[in-house]
């Protein structure tokens, strides 16, 4: 619509700055020129008005063109230059208004561009009103209302066929918000139209805008194989666009976040921020700090976590974002709280019925981590004293750390309690129901008591998740020191998640469901997706925290009672949740009526040989050693020395194999040891061993046969301890598994004649060789080409997998594992979709064998991604891979006898023990089940 007077120039400079509008979407580089060819002689004097409406245009259009190129400082400028040009144009300015509403919102004033919103809209009509409304579900995203943003949306999609621009725009912002509401199917749906109609208007760039956000959307749904895969492919589209790339970075870190991947999100958010403050992204930015205080929070960084939400916090407040300001706060103080000294030993603050040194209550907590790791100890096999529960002990409890300051402590609490409060009233009832729980659990744990009885009293009557009433319901009851009814609550909360709709619960004030609710209508496909190992692994699930909380409190009964198999069955219960199994109706088949106290004659599954579990409470290692004469439960002492003293013999254990202390010449023993320095290592084995295995009550009090073989659950970082070298267990069949199903479950008999099939990586000098002796080891066997296309068809066919190839383990990203192949790596991740997984793999590579395990149940990394994938096809595998760097000459000596004993009958493990002993190679384990023989031949 032109009011202005008209001439002939006016016309041709109105028509060609339209047209460099049209342009900024698909060449925005392009479109700056058009736009300063209109400028120029738009600004040259003529009569008033006669140019003011091009001028308008054009400005808009160049500030249209530095949007889509990064710069928003230059966009805000631009397009505050085009309202004052077009003043004479109401109908400029509203359209000038219009594109401001997102520049001012993503510069971190959404209040700011929903009331330029309502500015605009009195002036405009028909699709431009649609188009407002792509525009104004900018704000309404950033400010968490994605309702609102969800019916903009609706209305702008139908009214705009002939602009595909904001077609594809209002699709774009809708599947984002879907995604926010838990809609996984729509937003998938709304993202695939969107670079759909933008790929046929041309509008490349936004369709990989909708390809950049796929990652994001799978991670939330819990695919995340397929969210690092997606991420792979668009942070290559994205390439050459920095703040599309920082903000495709920035979503996909929340979903990892919320997945327990601290170390993947925060290497994603440390590239992300520089370049989202770089580019001006200021609304981009307070969210992606706070996330990295999350990240951060998770893998134990305290301080960091508070100095980076307190900035978070400054921006948000600045920006006006109220909604999102309890969010801020709660991990503020979830960071003093993992901070804040106890004043007390834990049964310091139980009623007189509960002396049983109850653990601080757990609670669920969906959007922070656990307390910082304990002190460093000194490890002292003397001072690590064996206690065997049913005996009558006395702990010797050390004072607390810190200083305890009452009045701080009761500070803390409150402000915990007023930030629930405050996440309530802003629309976030999950999260404030699971920081009561904290703030009662702080309570217990600081001293100040009083305040824990009412946070869980009104979480019992009010939260809408019956897992999360239940839980305030069994915390209750340890507070009274009615353990019994603690356990039985806590396994009713367990229960209600395996359900159909048992903990559903309707949708917030935002319309989202609490974090992990079930959606039926997301199809077998969400089902699937769903038990994603990370996912399992990391989520932030409320039964996670309630199966902890329950281990925790049969630990504490048991010292009073001696009944290890509750232990057992808690500890298998809670691993059985972190993997996404049906974990509410486990328990192992009941004991006879009487037993001595600590120990559960009669049968047991039919486990082969013994069964030792490891569990924590605090800083406190438990071993649940299981066989067939029953369960007893040992405390072992400090798990944190238990760590220290595996990182030492690691350490030792990597120099020699990296010959920093012994030469080619040097002589050694069978156990592969030798020298001045591995004489260190041999010692501190030996004192581990002392600690761990050795001492009474533990793999003789089960009943079991010396020399048999041995299954270890380990826990956390005791995952990495090359268990076969301990002193107990050397020369014994010995697997180390993530949970106790496979021991626990009836031994098949031995199938056919396998099918073996080897490759050689490259870079390796005897690789081809080792590949070429596994191939003549058995009948049926022959190699493949060393491709990641062909190792993946290998794992539908083969019985026996062996990779002879470089591993490298990523520690701060496990699933970021990797083994080096000829064309492309194979990642820890890609194994996560395998529709097959053959009975056994050999990882004859460094590392290979390596874990991160923040949380028991499931074991990160590429022999943890193996096993893991073959339990959610309901199969059971054993891998046999390298937790230490191996010599290219060793290895081979190794599994030439290895293979050798394999292919006449025995068993994975019970053959790698043997070939080690033979060999004297240390630094190969067999994870999983590694106790079944395979058809000789």
């Amino acid at each position: 619509m032109r009011t202005a007077p008209e001439s002939p120039l006016g016309v041709c400079l109105l028509d060609r700055a339209e047209a460099a509008v049209r342009l900024s979407a698909t060449d925005p580089r392009l479109a700056l020129v058009e736009a300063r060819a209109v400028l120029d002689p738009a600004g040259r004097p003529g009569p008033a008005g006669a140019y003011g409406e091009a001028a308008s245009v054009a400005l808009r259009a160049a500030a249209l063109a530095a949007r889509e190129l990064g710069d928003l400082e230059l966009a805000r400028e631009r397009l505050e230059e085009a309202i004052a040009a077009g003043r004479s144009f109401p109908l400029r300015v509203a359209q000038a208004r219009m594109s401001l509403v997102t520049v001012r919102a993503q510069l971190g004033d959404p209040e700011g561009g929903l009331r330029l919103a309502d500015l605009a809209e009195r002036d405009l009509a028909g699709t431009d009103l649609a188009r407002l409304g792509v525009q104004r579900s900018v704000a309404l995203i950033l400010l968490g209302r994605h309702e609102e943003a969800v019916r903009h949306c609706d209305r702008a999609v139908g009214l705009l066929d002939d602009d595909p621009r904001f077609r594809a725009g209002g699709l774009l912002n809708r599947g984002l918000a879907h995604t926010y509401l838990e809609r996984y199917e729509e937003a998938e749906a709304d993202l695939a139209e969107c670079a759909r109609v933008a790929r046929s208007a041309g509008l490349d760039h936004v369709a990989m805008l909708a390809e950049g956000n796929l990652p994001f959307v799978a991670a939330r749904r819990g695919d995340i194989a397929a969210a690092f895969a997606r991420y792979r492919a668009a942070e290559t589209t994205l390439f050459g666009f920095p703040e599309r790339l920082a903000a495709m970075r920035t979503d996909f870190a929340e979903a990892l976040v919320a997945a327990r991947l601290p170390g993947e999100a925060r290497t994603l958010l440390e590239q992300a921020v520089p370049e989202l403050v770089a580019a001006g992204a200021q609304a981009a930015v307070p969210g992606a700090r706070l996330l990295l205080a999350q990240a951060a929070l998770l893998a134990g960084d305290a301080p960091l976590a508070e100095t980076t939400a307190r900035t978070a916090l400054a921006e948000l407040d600045a920006q006006g974002r109220t909604a999102w300001l309890p969010l801020a706060r709660e991990v503020v103080l979830r960071a003093r709280l993992a901070e804040a000294p106890a004043p007390l030993p834990p049964h310091a603050c139980d009623p007189p019925a509960a002396r049983a040194a109850p653990p601080p209550v757990h609670a669920f907590d969906p959007a922070a981590a656990r307390a910082a790791p304990p002190p460093v100890h000194a490890f002292d096999p003397a001072a690590e004293a064996p206690v065997i529960l049913g005996q009558e002990t006395a702990e010797a409890e050390g004072p607390p750390t810190g200083t305890h300051d009452p009045t701080a402590a009761d500070d803390l609490v409150t402000a915990l309690i007023t930030c629930a409060d405050d996440l309530a009233a802003c629309g976030w009832p999950g999260a404030s129901a699971a920081l009561r729980l904290t703030a009662a659990a702080a309570a217990v744990r600081l001293g100040a008591i009083t305040h824990a009885r009412p946070q869980l009293d009104r979480v019992a009557a009010t939260a809408t998740r019956p897992l999360v009433r239940w839980h305030a319901t069994a915390m209750r009851h340890r507070l009274d020191g009615d353990l019994d009814r603690a356990l039985a609550a806590a396994a009713r909360g367990i229960e209600t998640v395996h359900i159909p709709g048992g903990d559903a619960g309707p949708r917030d004030s935002t319309g989202s469901r609490d974090s992990t609710g079930s959606r039926d209508s997301a199809g077998s496909r969400d089902r699937d997706v769903a038990r994603d190992a990370e996912l399992r692994v990391h989520a932030a699930r409320p039964a996670e925290d309630l199966a902890v909380f329950g281990l925790e409190v049969a630990v504490d009964r048991a010292r009073r009672t001696g009944d290890a198999r509750t232990v057992l069955e808690w500890a298998e219960r809670w691993r059985a949740v972190v993997r996404g199994a049906g974990a509410a109706s486990f328990r192992l088949p009941d004991p006879a009526p009487c037993r001595p106290p600590g120990t559960l004659p009669g049968a047991l599954p039919a486990g082969s040989g013994l069964l030792v579990e490891l569990v924590r409470r605090g800083d406190d290692l438990f071993a649940v050693a299981a066989g067939p004469g029953g369960c007893a439960l040992r405390r072992l002492g400090s798990y944190q020395a238990a760590v220290e003293a595996t990182v030492r013999i690691r350490y030792g254990l990597r120099r020699r194999a990296l010959r920093d202390t012994r030469r080619d010449d040097t002589p050694h023993d069978t156990d592969g040891l030798s020298g001045p320095a591995d004489e260190g290592v041999a010692r501190e084995l030996s004192a581990l061993d002392r600690v761990l295995l050795s001492g009474p009550g533990t793999l003789e009090s089960a009943g079991c046969p010396a020399g048999g073989p041995v299954t270890i659950v380990p826990t956390g970082a005791l995952c990495t301890l090359p268990w076969p070298l301990l002193p107990s267990l050397h020369g014994r069949p010995v697997s180390v598994a993530a949970d106790a199903a496979a021991w626990l479950a009836p031994r098949p008999g031995p199938a056919g004649a396998p099918l073996v099939l080897s490759l050689a990586g490259p870079g390796l000098d005897h690789a081809a060789a080792e590949a070429d002796m596994v191939a003549a080891a058995h009948r049926r066997a022959r190699r493949v080409r060393a491709t990641r296309a062909e190792v993946l068809r290998a794992l539908e066919r083969a019985d026996v997998l062996h990779v002879a190839a470089h591993g490298m383990f990523s520690p701060r990203g496990p699933m970021l594992s990797r083994i080096t192949l000829d064309d492309a790596p194979l990642m820890a991740y890609d194994l996560l979709t395998a529709r097959r997984i053959p009975r056994l793999v050999v990882l004859s590579a460094c590392d290979a064998g390596m874990a991160h395990a923040p949380v028991d149940g499931a074991a990160l990394g590429l022999a943890g991604a193996f096993l893991d994938s073959a339990a959610r096809n309901g199969d059971t595998a054993c891998v046999v891979a390298g937790v230490l760097p191996v010599r290219d000459e060793e290895a081979l000596a190794l599994m030439t006898l290895f293979h050798t004993l394999l292919a006449e009958g025995r068993s994975p493990a019970d053959a790698l023990a043997r070939a080690s002993a033979k060999t004297a190679v240390p630094g190969f384990v067999c994870f999983g089940a590694g106790d079944t023989p395979f058809a000789a031949g």
